[in-house]
């Protein structure tokens, strides 16, 4: 097996990716903690995810386990109406029996996860902890726990105890049953809580001890102690799923082919794209950051809508001359023949987004409309490059969102989230920092949004001419308040060198007036 470290970033954006697919929701964001177990917070519409180094295993195994336990996450948010805390035992209880239920319901529409759970569930019943290692009504609990989810238990138990359990267990199973033979939901499954804690005789806020995977990691298992397990397991859940092949649940070939994929992208992102591409150039964390709240779908899904002849490569064109006779056109008095034009986008553009503390107050807007650009362009096929530009620490940063050989995502939206409008206007500083880059690059375009002046004009014009020396179109776009004001900040911007400015004072038209200054 390959030992090459997923990089949290990679897991990420994969882990966003199958948890939107997998609940049918798009707005649910990822994030990895080394500290909790895994869980969703369903008003937050997160889910928090246990990283692959804390789980037991080989790299192919402790994946295998992070995609299931995402799956279930999942699961949970297409169906679950409430989850409620581990701590004490109604909500464990309630919880245990939801995924149980989730698990019915989402592997009607997803079969191809058996395989994955039953693998799944061998890990799981090898990281619960042995009997005699929890103390006082908690392992009537715990005991609980193994036998209704893997209908076995590990280490011994009172036999008078042990009577309630497998009681109680059969009850949450006909419940769960009928959970889903009637389409109940969380609800109603929460109803019949009480009446396990009564057949268990516990108090319904007895505190239950944390139990994580990850408190054994590293526990060494050969392939044959897995595999006996394994089997186990298959048997015990032979009347949910019917007859398993444990040598196939194994090797898990099923999802290798993405493992592997996802290995192969891994690598490339550790030599291009992940690393600053110049000193004074940084990457924007992306840990803990909702991407979400910056994505305007109608403004996306309009300007997809209106650009798409451009996706095609194709644009119907009228003319004096061409394929077709159109009459609608020639009564009307416009050209009267028309014809199917090849469009291409061969120009390769950086832009560069001012985050000054001036566009503080519009940031989210702003962050929303260059988005939106950013999300067109890629639609578009467009080769291009994002950086942007603020103040931390009474230091200029030039922030890398997206370089070129980077395809825009999930990952590269939450490095845009990420950067604070902060500070002045330091355009020449910022120019020169990036000036390695653009002269490795060479794009033909480089463009700057911004909504100031800057703080020195003449060290502006100096880098400016020496960007044009190498080939590059220098254009730049004002952003103001209101058309009279935007107007004025290109008009000065042009003083400083800029073949081409342009002014926007609707921060929603930024995506327009960048794709057509574009050659086609």
């Amino acid at each position: 097996m390959q030992a090459i470290q997923l990089q949290n970033e990679s897991l990420v954006e994969i882990a966003t990716f199958l948890v939107r697919r997998w609940s049918e929701k798009d707005t649910v964001i990822v994030e990895i903690s080394d500290k909790v177990e895994t869980k969703t917070r369903l008003k937050e519409n997160k889910v928090i995810l246990t990283p692959l180094e804390k789980r037991i295993g080989n790299d192919f195994q402790k994946y295998r386990q992070f995609r299931t336990s995402l799956w279930y996450e999942a699961m949970r948010i297409k169906f679950c109406k409430k989850i409620l805390s581990n701590d004490h035992a109604f909500g464990f209880i309630l919880n245990t029996m939801e995924t149980q239920r989730v698990e019915h319901l989402g592997r009607k529409i997803w079969r191809g996860m058996d395989d994955e759970i039953i693998f799944n569930y061998t890990y799981m019943l090898v990281s619960r902890p042995q009997l005699h290692t929890v103390y006082g009504k908690a392992r009537i609990v715990e005991a609980f726990y193994q036998y209704f989810m893997f209908g076995a238990i590990k280490g011994e138990i009172q036999s008078s105890h042990f009577e309630k359990i497998k009681k109680a267990s059969a009850f949450a199973k006909k419940i769960v049953e009928k959970a889903v033979r009637e389409n109940h939901d969380t609800e109603w499954l929460e109803k019949n809580v009480s009446e396990i804690i009564k057949i268990l005789e516990i108090d319904s806020l007895l505190t239950i001890p944390v139990s994580l995977p990850f408190m054994k990691a590293g526990m060494p298992l050969s392939e044959q102690e897995l595999l006996k397990i394994l089997k186990i397991i298959s048997k015990n859940k032979e009347g949910d799923f019917g007859k398993v092949d444990s040598s196939a649940v194994l090797s898990g070939d099923n999802v290798y082919d993405e493992y592997k994929l996802l290995l192969d992208e891994n690598k490339k992102s550790e030599n291009k794209g992940l690393m600053p591409e110049a000193i004074g150039i940084q990457i924007p964390s992306t840990k803990n950051v909702d991407e979400t709240k910056i994505y305007d779908m109608s403004l996306i899904n309009g300007l997809k809508t209106k650009f798409k002849e451009w996706k095609s490569g194709w644009k119907e064109q009228h003319l004096s001359s061409g394929d077709e006779f159109d009459e609608e056109s020639y009564i009307e008095g416009h050209e009267p023949f028309f014809t199917d034009v090849k469009k291409s986008i061969k120009t390769k553009i950086v832009i560069l987004l001012d985050h000054s503390s001036s566009i503080a107050s519009d940031a989210l807007e702003y962050k929303k409309a260059t988005l939106a650009l950013c999300e067109v362009l890629s639609f578009l096929k467009v080769k291009f490059a994002v950086y942007a530009f603020s103040t931390e620490n009474r230091a200029v940063v030039c922030w890398s969102i997206k370089p070129d050989n980077v395809k825009w995502n999930n990952m590269t939206a939450k490095r845009l989230a990420h950067v604070v409008a902060n500070g002045s206007t330091p355009l020449a500083e910022v120019y020169d920092k990036m000036f390695p880059v653009l002269q490795a690059k060479r794009p033909d375009i480089f463009l700057t949004l911004t909504d100031g002046e800057p703080s020195d004009p003449d060290a502006v014009r100096n880098m400016t001419k020496s960007l044009k020396g190498l080939g590059i179109s220098m254009v730049a776009l004002g952003l103001g308040p209101n058309t009279v004001r935007a107007t004025t900040i290109a008009s000065n911007l042009k003083h400083l060198g800029y073949e081409k400015t342009m002014a926007v004072s609707r921060l929603r038209d930024i995506p327009n007036k960048v794709i057509n200054i574009l050659d086609v």
